[in-house]
């Protein structure tokens, strides 16, 4: 490279220089003489050796420069040979993905043309240069493990979206994920590999072989006698699968695993590298060197301690190594080879980072001595270095390397203008900087070393995910409890391990929301502020781009990292600030949600859309927050206009783009919204998406109403969030139910913010995937004791089944030893106690932030629905994934939280001012889970006793308009156990062929709530209203729920009976199922109901009480015959025992009825007694025989046809003893004869009606009543139950209004 100043006149910067002696004291300039030593020692020869000093030339500034020209020129004779073409290769030196016609399928292909993104079925790619003779090697840095084959392929290989590399003749190929090679055909190779290797194809066109290493380690030659010879040239090529992503290292990057022999497919910049080794050592050499002018000599200096101190001798010198440098450190390869090698090697010497301050002054001169675009690129390939390597580091005992590489990311970020630059361009614009929080989970817990670490593993034999006991639990024995404690000591050790990785990801946090760094601009935390609010916006915003999302794994790490960073902050200011919160008492102020300083792009609010709710609750916002909607936010009312504005917006920031990131997007040869697997996303984004919120300028005056408008993320300053001189910042618009008393300082609170966004993307969702591993064990554990005790009991005669038990015994042993291990690794990284208590830290913070929302009114509906989502999902995330490792009831305050909690499920699941369907459900969903398990219902029972009517109302509100399944559901859970034959777990039929899961909430033992009960029976009892409207509802949602079971049974039972083969959809089964369990729950609903208030169907002084006792038996009657007759088409698909049906039984809707029966015609006073008879008597539908189907008395002629089927047994209640006590039994029998002697009775009575006489309607009653004004004519119960729905006649439509007893006139 040629020089780029010529004397002292630099190009790059003017130094004016002198050795005059009279100057040297003013200046520090020493002498000619010392100045020669100095320099000869500074610079030396290629061997290091100096000449004698009599043949030394006489070096000054005047001719260092050209002094250095030769000493670089030296040994470089190789720079000519870098244009030579090398031999075996054909192609561009500089090689990449092949963009233009080397690919199949859809791909997203990084700027840098060496990462790509699969984004179709099976796409595949190859590079622009090919080999044909030699040894040739390059690298896969791999980024998603899923379905990839890697290697070679020749220029005639054709690929399809089902055919890839490997798949052809003359393509070769390794597969990681299903551990295979493939040539056309395939058999097993190799090692399974995880996201974080790095895969090398080794290819020799000498001897016709290809091999693979995985991270460094061989396995082996996977292919010989490949085709070669004329025309036979071989290109790097991939074919991956939808989303999988890699990164390809072809020699543009120094190889992570060389392999003596073998070529990197391009190759490294040799003279360049040469020179830049040989000025690091002239570097080094100025820090060893110092010059005492007192003594006028050379001393060795200690170079950790080392300042430039201004000295100008010294300082030239470095401006003149500087000068060759510089360009030289903007080459990726030279960066990473040299310069951050060196910087390595100072912090190798242990010690913490602050004990290395040469690196601080290696960037103060940086600089000082760099033009600032070299300074930038320079940082940048540094940064992308630390990343990549940290991420491909392999994961080995100590963790090691992840630590080296950390300590360095902190020492250059702890330079102010370093770190502010990094942030401002490079950490989230160009980088997946959140890669540096992330722990990477060891595939290979061998080559982790955590055998070594954790020698004795250990797996619990049984337990529920709720940590308690379950059935069969054993007295742990000597051995066991010896294996436990020696596994618990080795996940101590690995925990002591990775706390050190944390701690070093939470320093880097630390300094990025450092907010007293405001040297040279604005402090990094608002920087910090301005691009994670836009990280969380593309997160939230690109569900679907890949290029854009962070995988959720990261989240999770992130979010940890960033609470423990947060929390140290907000604990310091509380500690400067008596009167602010502290961290446990954290909390989002409602104002943020609506004063607009915080963007919270398109995410639902609890009350719909942002603009709806500017409008409709500006008056409410100007009277209680003193904020006024600037009417130009007002005006986008259609969506051509909000598009508009978007366009507008786009054109706005495009002409407001700094020039150099113009010059380098034009630059471009493609789009720049692809992203690297490994660095991420340089140019993604053309243009930012405008701000949907309002946000208000500075107010002017404190009395004064404020204007709100919107402003982009980026034109926030640090006044606009931290406020001054009157303006609150984030806290504008105060409402008056909102204490006056400081939090915190409002930056900590977007960023609170931000973490339970980020906890609502995708780090719940994680939370629960990675809970499969502990799954797993419990599978495996549960097989390998299974196959233990058929060892004990397998005869000895029978050697070969022995020998086949003692070998799965063996793979189920060495798989759980793995899994263990692997496991230890997860609930330290992702469960451990202290994840624990982040979760449970941000549960409270939700709990407090819907608390103070809730009491500002209508504004609470400005809230984002991401709060109480994060709220629920926080919980049951303690619940069901952190046990049994950790307990939550061990968490402080835990019992308050949890009552706190069950308050606003109980509140804001019939909210009117929440919106959103999906919410609801969530809510009710929540709900209704909370009062399936003990501990959680009887803190539903501890919140007030007002919330608790409240809530009792909201459930009992008509089953119309409304997802009524859900509020029906949770009645059902505080009923059961209290209905007859209602204390099963799990149905009597399914005992035996299904495993009992304790974490379904519907399989949870029966708790009910007798205070919730009350609460019900008082409101029926209180609200005559209330009960008809309610149970009308529940009777006509039980009709629609039956006849569309019967309906749907009827075409299985004729899709079972045709000749052909056939299948029923599963749909179509799942949906029948779901009709029938519908139907259960209704008639346990209106057992509830007539248990707790029998008078609303007996006492009929009440206006609807004898029709809804009508309407009951009318559905009681209808219900028992469909469902035991016999014969019948019900028993007939039972029988049949489709998968997808296993609920659909007699013993849950029998019982469910019977319950009913029983308490309206036993457990009830004698006059209720007589009209419930009467009334179920006078149904036409009503047949004795269905009663004693109950108690298994089949009809004499059913019993004659059923004689030859021996095996067919009758449905009996005496059957099911363990789940019906006997006085209950003896119930069913009294009401049986009851019913009979009363039946024989009313036939002797019955006088024989003409059929003029009967209901036109029914056909079942004669008439009774005639409508006013019309005269139409049928029995009372048809027109009673058709004016509760409607108040039109059902013969001429005109309206009903009034209805008279009708008499039939005697005859004459």
């Amino acid at each position: 490279m040629t020089s780029r100043g010529a004397g002292t006149a630099f190009s790059r910067k003017n130094y004016r220089l002198s050795t005059e002696p009279e100057k040297s004291k003013a200046t520090g300039i020493v002498n000619s003489r010392l100045l020669n030593d100095y320099l000869h020692r500074v610079f030396t020869n290629a061997d290091g050796n100096q000449p004698a000093a009599a043949y030394r030339k006489h070096v000054t500034f005047q001719n260092l420069q050209d002094h250095l020209d030769r000493l670089l020129a030296e040994e470089n004779g190789s720079e000519d040979s870098r244009d030579q073409v090398a031999e075996g290769r054909l192609g561009p030196s500089t090689v990449v993905l092949d963009h233009t016609s080397g690919f199949e399928g859809l791909l997203l292909v990084d700027d840098d043309l060496l990462g790509v993104i699969g984004h179709s079925n099976f796409g595949s790619i190859r590079a622009t240069t090919c080999v044909y003779k030699g040894k040739w090697i390059y690298e896969v840095l791999i980024s998603s493990q899923g379905l990839m084959q890697i290697g070679w392929c020749t220029l005639n290989c054709r690929f399809n979206q089902e055919e890839g590399v490997g798949d052809t003749p003359d393509s070769y190929a390794y597969d990681g994920n299903r551990v295979r090679k493939w040539n056309v055909t395939t058999t097993n190779y190799g090692k399974s590999w995880a996201a974080g290797d790095i895969v090398s194809c080794l290819i020799d066109l000498d001897e016709g072989t290809i091999a693979f290493c995985l991270n460094g380690i061989s396995l082996g030659t996977a292919f010989d006698n490949i085709t070669r010879g004329a025309g036979m040239a071989y290109f790097p090529a991939i074919s991956l699968s939808f989303k999988e992503s890699v990164a390809f290292n072809f020699g543009s990057r120094p190889l992570r695993y060389p392999v003596e022999g073998y070529r990197p497919l391009q190759d490294p910049p040799v003279a360049d590298l040469v020179k830049a080794r040989k000025l690091l050592g002239y570097l080094k050499n100025v820090i060893h060197i110092g010059i005492d002018v007192t003594e006028g000599k050379l001393v060795e200096k200690d170079t950790s301690m080392w300042q430039l101190q201004g000295e100008p001798t010294v300082l030239i010198t470095l401006a003149h190594i500087f000068n060759y440098f510089s360009p030289l450190m903007c080459k990726v390869y030279l960066v990473e080879d040299v310069l951050m090698t060196f910087l390595l090697s100072i912090l190798e010497r242990g010690g913490a980072v602050e004990a290395h301050p040469l690196i601080q002054q290696l960037l103060d001169l940086m600089w000082l001595l760099m033009e600032e675009y070299e300074v930038h690129e320079c940082l940048k390939q540094l940064l992308m270095s630390l990343l990549r390597a940290y991420r491909f580091s392999p994961i080995i005992p100590d963790l090691g390397l992840q630590i080296h590489y950390l300590r360095l990311t902190i020492a250059v970020l702890k330079h102010e203008k370093s770190r502010k630059y990094l942030l401002s361009n490079v950490l989230f614009d160009v980088l997946r900087s959140v890669v540096f929080f992330y722990i990477k989970s060891p595939l290979r817990v061998e080559e982790a070393g955590l055998q070594e670490l954790i020698p004795t593993t250990w797996w619990p034999n049984r337990f529920t995910k709720e940590g308690k006991e379950s059935k069969e639990v054993k007295e742990e024995s000597a051995e066991e409890r010896l294996r436990r404690r020696a596994y618990e000591r080795g996940c101590q050790r690995l925990k002591k391990r990775i706390e050190v990785v944390e701690g070093l990801q939470v320093q880097i946090l630390k300094l990025l929301l450092n907010n007293k760094d405001r040297g040279g601009g604005e402090a990094s935390r608002y920087i910090f502020l301005n691009k994670f609010r836009k990280f969380l916006q593309e997160n939230a915003s690109n569900r679907g781009n890949l290029t854009v999302l962070c995988p959720p794994e990261y989240m999770v790490c992130f979010l940890h990292r960033l609470i423990a960073a947060l929390r140290f902050f907000w604990d310091g200011h509380k500690a400067k600030t008596p009167a602010a919160l502290s961290s446990e008492e954290a909390y989002v102020p409602p104002q943020l949600f609506y004063n607009g300083k915080v963007d919270y792009f398109d995410l639902q609010r609890l009350g719909g859309l942002l603009s709806h709710l500017k409008k409709t609750l500006k008056d409410d916002l100007a009277a209680k927050a003193n904020v006024l909607i600037d009417p130009a936010e007002l005006q986008a009312v259609t969506m051509d206009d909000l598009d508009e504005d978007e366009e507008s917006a786009t054109s706005a920031a495009q002409s407001q783009r700094p020039s150099a990131a113009l010059a380098i997007g034009g630059a471009l040869a493609r789009p720049g919204w692809l992203s690297s697997p490994t660095l991420g996303r340089a140019n993604r984004f053309l243009s930012t998406a405008a701000v949907s919120l309002m946000n208000p300028r500075r107010p002017l005056g404190t009395l004064e109403k404020i204007k709100v408008r919107t402003l982009s993320v980026e034109q926030r300053t640090e006044e606009d969030i931290e406020g001054s001189h009157g303006n609150e910042g984030l806290l504008l618009g105060r409402p008056p139910e909102e204490p006056d008393q400081p939090i915190t300082e409002n930056s900590l609170l977007e960023v609170l913010d931000g973490i339970v966004m980020m906890y609502n993307l995708s780090v719940h969702q994680q939370l629960g995937k990675m809970v499969g591993v502990s799954d797993d064990v419990n599978e495996y554990a549960m097989a390998l004791k299974d196959t233990e005790e058929k060892i004990s009991r397998c005869p000895k005669r029978r050697r070969d089944i022995h020998e086949e038990l003692l070998k799965s015994q063996k793979v189920f042993s060495e798989k759980l030893n793995h899994l263990s291990r692997r496991l230890a690794w997860i609930n330290v990284t992702i469960y451990s106690k202290e994840k624990m208590q982040d979760v449970y830290w941000l549960l409270r913070v939700c709990i407090r932030t819907i608390e103070h929302g809730d009491r500002t009114g209508s504004l609470f509906a400005f809230m984002p629905e991401f709060y109480l989502s994060v709220a629920m999902n926080s919980y049951s995330a303690l619940k069901n994934y952190f046990s049994p490792v950790n307990n939550m009831e061990e968490l402080p305050g835990y019992e308050e939280t949890l009552m706190r909690l069950a308050a606003i499920l109980a509140k804001h699941f019939a909210d009117s001012r929440i919106v959103g369907t999906d919410i609801r459900d969530s809510l009710m969903q929540a709900l209704a889970s909370y009062v399936c398990y003990p501990h959680s219902l009887r803190a539903v029972e501890r919140i007030p006793e007002e919330q608790r009517i409240s809530m009792m109302k909201n459930l009992l509100a008509p089953y119309e308009q409304r997802p009524w399944a859900q509020t029906n559901w949770i009645l059902v859970r505080l009923w059961r156990g209290c209905g007859f034959g209602y204390r099963y777990t799990r149905l009597p039929h399914l005992l035996k062929t299904k495993p009992e899961d304790a974490s379904l909430p519907s399989l949870q033992k029966p708790c009910p709530s007798t205070l919730l009960q009350r609460h019900m029976a008082d409101l029926l009892h209180s609200d005559r209203d209330l009960a008809p409207s309610f149970l009308n509802s529940v009777l006509n949602q039980l009709n629609w729920a039956f006849s569309e079971f019967i309906g749907m049974i009827q075409e299985i039972q004729q899709a079972a009976e045709r000749l052909e083969r056939n299948f029923v959809d599963s749909r179509q089964l799942k949906v029948c199922a779901t009709c029938f369990d519908l139907s259960v729950s209704l008639l346990r609903v209106l057992e509830m109901t007539v248990t707790l208030a029998p008078e609303i169907f007996l006492d009929w002084n009440r206006p609807s009480s004898e029709l809804l006792l009508r309407r009951l038996a009318q559905l009681l009657n209808q219900v028992l015959n469909r469902v035991t007759a016999e014969r019948n088409l019900f028993d007939r698909v039972v029988n049949l025992r489709l998968p997808g049906l296993e609920s659909v039984d007699h013993y849950p809707i029998l019982v469910a009825v019977t319950g009913i029966l029983v308490r309206l015609l036993v457990d009830t006073d004698v006059q209720g007694a007589e009209r419930a008879t009467a009334v179920l008597l006078a149904d036409p539908c009503f047949q004795l025989r269905s009663i004693q189907y109950l108690l298994g008395h089949a009809e004499p002629s059913a019993l004659a046809a059923a004689a030859p089927a021996t095996d067919k047994r009758h449905f009996s209640l005496h059957t099911y003893t363990e789940y019906i006590s006997a006085e209950e039994l003896a119930k069913v029998d009294k009401m049986l004869s009851h019913l009979s002697e009363e039946s024989k009775q009313a036939a002797a009575t019955t006088l024989p009606t003409s059929e003029e006489d009967l209901c036109p309607i029914c056909y079942a009653h004669p008439i009774s009543a005639i409508f006013r004004p019309c005269s139409h004519k049928s029995c009372k119960a048809c027109i009673n139950q058709h004016l509760m729905n409607n108040k039109d006649c059902f013969f001429c439509k005109a309206t009903i209004t009034g209805v008279d007893d009708f008499t039939k006139p005697a005859s004459s």
